[in-house]
């Protein structure tokens, strides 16, 4: 394949600020994960105290020492638990990712017991949910370390009572799957929360400290006048002995941990390890990345020069390279495996879609998973465009994306505006995995331009009404720009979980090699599916 020859400056003034700019976003992503990080921590001496281990460091005794772990919506609710964003605590109490069980690749979801006694914070559902999704999607077994104070009562919403719902629905659907659902209930897990442990096909249960019931004791006293203490209630003795509930029995969480890893040492499950090939790494420096995007978006950009840092080689066969040139289509391969790419230099014209659509389609004749690299303004508009049928060809290459049967992944490396987040498969196209740069923006439009808009709108009613407000007028453009801008960053979109991640530009290889490897074993695995999940004796 031909290779991609750098253009990058990296001793020009303006490599120097674009670089400048990214790690300060990076570093604005890291203080936010290391705040939550910082609270869970501080809860050490408590732990320590009932004898027990910190959320982070279960995880760590649970994984595989040096496998990789793809840790996943790290910045979940960001904002959305205070009104002062410097003091909001990120992740929605729980910790997820994707990472290796006993050489096997697991869904692994852990309660941030730490915080608040891992109660579900504001987009914990929602991120549960997506991680469930993830997992059936990959055909991932599913592991959790499970210590909540459920769902946080004062902030009582009926809507996710019946949204919680999901959680339970998806843990039978994986048993029923045929991907094993293991949990460890270190502590709480009572009320609703009690069957996030009694719909598993594995649980172990840790000695004094593992609760589990459907009403605790005040509840219980309110309801009936009977009294009776956790332990008699829903302790790990009476539910391993007694009620069946509960398959092991631990004596701490050390050992519950190492329990789970027998049990998924003991699975009869494809523990081949991961198939690699022989591969040529980029011939240029991941570091220069980190100078690639400029801070201001409408400036035009070579993605090819990001691709150039992705590819094997740095080699890349484009496709119908002259033919609507805006948008970047091709072939790589990420570590010996053959990837479709689509990008933007720019908004998305009729040709531009055109060939995009007539690539996907090849690409899923060939069986050739798909990545998208968002930098777009959107689909080009105009009286010339719109006559010659850019509405129509937006919409094949939409139908193309939402039709491909091949893994589709998309990382936001810049703009993301417009229809022309649907046609680079956006969130909302159901990308197998959707991550984000830390400078990326996700708009409909740019904040100007709508701002612009709607003043033009306003001012011609108010001229049909015969007096013009310029002061209002002002105003209206000020809020407008002002709403757009706060909900556009990746501080906003991350929150809200319309992408699964933030990611270092310069890890943005590892992160790919790693998901298009986690989708080839899904799509090689056939578990065995049943017409029901596994039920307790």
């Amino acid at each position: 394949m031909p290779v991609i020859e750098s253009t990058l400056a990296p001793s020009s003034a303006a490599f120097a600020a674009n670089r400048e700019h990214m790690l300060g976003l990076l570093q604005q992503v890291r203080d936010c994960e290391q705040r939550t990080q910082a609270r869970s921590a501080a809860s050490r001496q408590r732990f320590e105290q009932r004898g027990q281990l910190l959320p982070r460091d279960r995880l760590a005794l649970l994984l595989d020492p040096g496998a990789p772990f793809l840790e996943l919506a790290t910045l979940a609710g960001l904002g959305l638990d205070t009104p002062d964003p410097a003091r909001s605590v990120p992740g929605g109490g729980v910790i997820a990712g994707i990472g290796f069980v006993s050489g096997i690749r697991c869904m692994v979801l852990v309660s941030d017991a730490g915080i608040d006694a891992g109660a579900l914070q504001p987009m914990g559902l929602d991120k549960i949910l997506r991680v469930q999704e993830l997992a059936l999607e990959n055909k991932l077994p599913y592991v959790q370390l499970v210590e909540s104070a459920g769902a946080n009562l004062l902030a009582y919403r009926v809507e996710d009572f019946i949204r919680g719902g999901g959680t339970f629905r998806n843990l039978a659907r994986l048993s029923a799957a045929g991907l094993p659902v293991v949990t460890v209930t270190h502590g709480s897990s009572t009320a609703g929360g009690a069957y996030q442990t009694g719909l598993s096909d594995y649980i172990v249960l840790v000695r004094g400290r593992s609760r589990a019931f459907l009403a605790g004791p005040p509840l219980l006293k309110a309801a009936t006048g009977e009294i009776a203490t956790e332990e008699e209630l829903g302790g790990a003795v009476m539910h391993t002995s007694v009620s069946g509930l509960g398959d092991y029995l631990a004596e701490d969480d050390r050992d519950a941990l190492r329990i789970a890893r027998d049990i998924l040492a003991g699975i009869d499950w494809d523990r081949a390890a991961p198939a690699r090939r022989d591969f040529e790494p980029p011939r240029h420096d991941r570091e220069e990345l980190l100078g690639l995007m400029p801070a201001d978006l409408k400036r035009p950009v070579d993605m090819r020069q990001l691709i150039a840092r992705l590819a094997d080689g740095s080699e890349f066969l484009e496709f119908g390279a002259n033919y609507g040139p805006g948008t970047v289509c091709g072939h790589l391969r990420l570590e010996g495996w053959p990837v479709g790419v689509v990008t933007n230099n720019g908004p998305i014209d009729i040709a531009g879609a055109s060939k995009a659509t007539h690539f996907i389609q090849a690409c899923c004749q060939s069986r050739t998973p798909l990545l998208y690299l968002q930098n777009t303004t959107g689909y080009m508009v105009g009286k010339a465009y719109e006559e010659g049928g850019m509405i129509k060809h937006g919409s094949r290459m939409i139908q193309a994306v939402t039709s491909a049967g091949v893994p589709q992944v998309t990382v936001h490396c810049g703009a993301s505006y417009g229809a022309g987040n649907y046609g680079m498969c956006g969130r909302g196209f159901a990308p197998r995995f959707a991550f984000s740069w830390p400078n990326a923006r996700t708009a409909v439009m740019g904040g100007e331009q709508a701002a612009q808009t709607m003043r033009m709108v306003t001012e011609a009613a108010m001229r049909r009404k015969g007096a013009v407000d310029e002061a209002r007028l002002d105003e209206l453009e000020r809020r407008i720009v002002e709403r757009f801008d706060s909900q556009m960053s990746v501080f906003a979109t991350s929150a809200r979980l319309l992408d699964d991640g933030v990611i270092d530009p310069r890890d943005t290889r590892a992160v790919l090699a790693e998901v298009f490897a986690i989708c080839r074993e899904a799509e090689a695995r056939r578990p065995q599916a049943m017409q029901f999940s596994v039920a307790r004796p």
